[in-house]
């Protein structure tokens, strides 16, 4: 039987506490809090609905943070 692979795993982190950061600050700030993937999107992007272990999303308008979700 194969290994399970070593998955990244999602941090501990407030995620509703980005909303309302600018766009960079908020990348930043979830880089440094152990988010492997920060993937910043305007509203209503087209994007692929897997969930993704370590990712956080950001719906970005007007330059800020408007939502976040992790996958």
């Amino acid at each position: 039987m194969a290994d399970v692979p070593n998955l990244p795993n999602n941090p501990q982190d407030d995620i509703e506490a980005y909303v309302g950061l600018d766009r960079q600050d908020a990348e930043e700030r979830a880089r440094e809090r152990g988010w492997t993937t920060v993937r910043s999107l305007p509203p209503g992007a087209m994007i692929t609905m897997e969930y993704l272990a370590g990712r956080l999303n950001f719906e970005v308008k007007d330059g800020a943070v408007h939502r976040s979700w992790q996958g």
